[in-house]
């Protein structure tokens, strides 16, 4: 009887493997070694780094590049902290990652960009690929070139065929994400004039809010990675000209002046942001919110009620984003973060939907102009959909 039922598990967690690994297929790695001599590098001054699967058929001129996320380094000591990681050295990136969701190469899972050159970003900088600081210190060898890389890369897949593209997406995942609001204009620019080209933040509308002890803890810490990375010039001058740099690193202060169009998935409960910006830990001595940031259901009745503030303070600040139909946005009401490049929360049976509608379906009829879709779901925990995250307690991600 055990023997029996200890087979029937082992075939469905194979079945599990198959279904997963039928879903997703591993890239190789492309480092941009031209890059070096521009300076344009990664924290450790290795060159930068991205993974390329071609597109085919109809989709062979369209092109996918998303930026991956990992949070940002505000000083020396942080930055040194992830200098020798995958965070800020290509030498200790893997050499495949494991591509699904809206870079899947199967129409079944990914109808709209299936066939598209798709490209993942490494992300190495620490600043969403925002600095430019000319001297290096010898004693740090850390190099703040963000943009230059973020250049760099551009051209580097402009030569291998993007200067040929009709169509071009620039996206990314927090603060890739990031990268893509805030170099949305700047990929415009660099790509043939001829191409539609739209931008799609997945996760990386990051709203200045304060904290649960009420300390302006994201701005302060946004302020410091500006201020580290020689940002400020390569943030948007309508933004800039009109208050401090270290605020123009907020989406919400520049995205009105975008002109190229812009997508955006966000959960209203962003996870990252509920742990991050709402309760840190320096603003939790006691550790009160950390089975609450952990599981979405452990949140106290006090806590949930702050978190539903902290929505209406995010609804609040996207309210910048305006109405054009040029302007999309997916919001729903899930404990989540990132959500369009994992298969089951992009396109599968189950993934979240807002309006009927799936994230994978809401973004590719908006690129395609088929039809707008600026969409915001109902308070938590109104959307039995939601694939709300569940953290491991170990699990180490705090600013």
């Amino acid at each position: 009887m055990a023997d029996a039922r200890l087979r029937t598990w082992l075939c469905v967690i194979l079945s599990i493997q198959i279904l997963l690994k039928s879903e997703a297929f591993n890239v190789g790695i492309t480092y941009v070694q031209n890059a070096v001599a521009k300076g344009a590098v990664c924290l450790d001054g290795s060159p930068p780094a991205y993974h390329f699967d071609k597109g085919f058929g109809a989709g062979a001129n369209n092109w996918l590049i998303l930026f991956e996320g990992g949070g940002w380094c505000n000083n020396v000591t942080t930055c040194l902290d992830r200098r020798d990681t995958r965070l800020g050295s290509s030498k200790q990136m893997v050499k495949e990652v494991s591509f699904s969701g809206i870079l899947s190469n199967k129409q079944k899972f990914n109808p709209d960009f299936y066939n598209w050159n798709k490209i993942k970003v490494r992300y190495c900088d620490g600043a969403s690929f925002t600095g430019d600081v000319e001297a290096v210190n010898p004693a740090t060898n850390l190099h703040f070139r963000g943009a230059r890389a973020f250049v760099a890369i551009i051209e580097d897949l402009l030569s291998k065929g993007m200067s040929n593209a009709q169509n071009a997406v620039l996206s990314g995942c927090s603060a890739g994400g990031l990268t893509a609001i805030l170099n949305c204009d700047r990929f415009r620019s660099l790509v043939p004039a001829s191409a539609k080209v739209k931008c799609l933040s997945d996760a990386g509308y990051f709203i200045n809010a304060k904290d649960v002890s009420g300390a302006p803890h994201i701005e302060t810490f946004y302020s410091e990675v500006v201020a580290t990375h020689g940002s400020a010039k390569n943030l948007p001058t309508s933004c800039t000209s009109k208050m401090r740099p270290g605020l123009c690193f907020f989406p919400q202060n520049v995205v009105q002046q975008i002109q190229t169009p812009l997508f955006l998935i966000n959960a209203a409960y962003d996870s990252w942001q509920i742990k991050n910006i709402l309760a840190p830990g320096v603003a939790d001595p006691h550790g009160t919110w950390r089975s609450c940031k952990l599981d979405i259901k452990k949140c106290s009745p006090n806590q949930l009620k702050i978190m539903q503030d902290f929505r209406l303070q995010f609804l609040n600040a996207l309210s910048a984003v305006g109405t054009s139909p040029s302007r999309g946005m997916f919001i729903d009401s899930c404990y989540a973060h990132c959500q369009s490049g994992t298969q089951e929360t992009w396109l599968r049976n189950d993934s979240p939907v807002v309006a009927k509608t799936s994230i994978a379906k809401a973004v590719g009829d908006w690129y395609y102009d088929r039809s707008p879709f600026q969409k915001i779901d109902c308070a938590y925990p109104c959307n039995p959909t939601c694939h709300n995250r569940i953290f491991d307690p170990n699990e180490h991600t705090e600013v």
